[in-house]
């Protein structure tokens, strides 16, 4: 499953495009046309940088699971299922393939931050990998356990859309939590996301621009993308083992 999902996602070039490609023209545009809207040591662009790499991730992992319903439809899933393979390793194998494509992308796009000023050391090169793994297995798990239900790929984007782009922008990707009124900031403060743009605007700036202990301590922050990402796998195991 490993294997398969990653030269399925490798291959199409528009596929690449779409996972990759629309997060840096949506950075860019945005990010030039706010550059100056910050007041402090960091414009837009700089600002807007981690939550771009989240995008890239959000992107990237879903659309990896999108093959699920794929296989599927074509019966490479049923023969799959009637394998002796375990669940949990089959499971595994596809949410490591999509993580695999998903870090490579937003490594990619890490390349582009000593030019906007942004300089990183080896650590925090390391410490942003580790978390954009941690990131991807979470929601490319997300992404299995949508994909499992469906049936069409054009309700898998409706979903996406409907539930998944939310969750980004209420992640502190677009506007610090700060600025938000309390009550939206306790939506924030719940969404998983939110923690992973903590640790990524931590790599990137060296702090978080938040007045929440949990947000401000690394520990919590890792240990809710950890626990976010083991609930998705169980569930997905779960969801695999009862359809089989």
């Amino acid at each position: 499953m490993f294997v398969r999902i990653r030269f399925r996602c490798v291959e199409p070039k528009l596929r690449i495009f779409g996972s990759f490609g629309t997060p840096l023209v949506f950075w860019f545009l945005m990010g030039s046309g706010l550059k100056n809207s910050f007041r402090g040591d960091l414009n837009y662009l700089q600002y807007f940088f981690p939550g771009t790499i989240l995008l890239i991730l959000l992107f990237t992992a879903i659309f990896s699971t999108i093959s699920i319903i794929e296989d599927r439809n074509q019966g490479f899933l049923q023969s799959v299922l009637v394998s002796p393979t375990p669940r949990s390793a089959l499971v595994f194998g596809k949410l490591m393939g999509g993580t695999l494509l998903a870090v490579m992308q937003g490594l990619l796009f890490i390349v582009m931050a000593p030019f906007l000023g942004l300089p990183l050391t080896l650590w925090d090169v390391v410490f942003l990998l580790v978390v954009m793994t941690l990131v991807s297995f979470a929601l490319t798990g997300l992404g299995f356990l949508m994909a499992w239900k469906l049936d069409s790929s054009q309700g898998f984007h409706s979903i996406m859309n409907l539930f998944l782009m939310p969750l980004w922008i209420l992640s502190g990707a677009l506007f610090p939590l700060s600025t938000t009124p309390s009550w939206l900031s306790w939506v924030m403060i719940f969404n998983p996301l939110t923690y992973a743009m903590s640790l990524l605007q931590k790599g990137f700036f060296g702090t978080f621009d938040s007045h929440y202990f949990v947000l401000n301590s690394s520990f919590i922050c890792f240990l809710v993308c950890l626990i976010f990402g083991v609930i998705m796998y169980i569930l997905s195991v779960r969801m695999c083992s009862r359809s089989s």
